[in-house]
């Protein structure tokens, strides 16, 4: 099935619009579209960058405790 839009014709908030549409039609459905395996390890990296920004609560009250004495 071919589907030919009139792009050159749209404004850019017409296609943003068709853009909304289509991804809300999709969103519907997750289960149907397969992520790629890129998606996976570029998710996992960012979980070690952001697990590296971040330091125990516990951890961080001690050395304030520590910094006021």
């Amino acid at each position: 099935m071919g589907i030919e839009l009139p792009l050159a014709s749209m404004t850019t908030a017409e296609k943003l619009e068709a853009l909304d549409a289509l991804w809300n039609d999709l969103s519907r459905a997750p289960d149907v579209i397969e992520s790629p395996a890129w998606h996976g390890e570029v998710l996992a990296e960012r979980g070690q960058a952001t697990d590296e920004r971040f330091v125990d609560w516990e951890e961080v009250k001690q050395q304030v405790r520590e910094r006021l004495r």
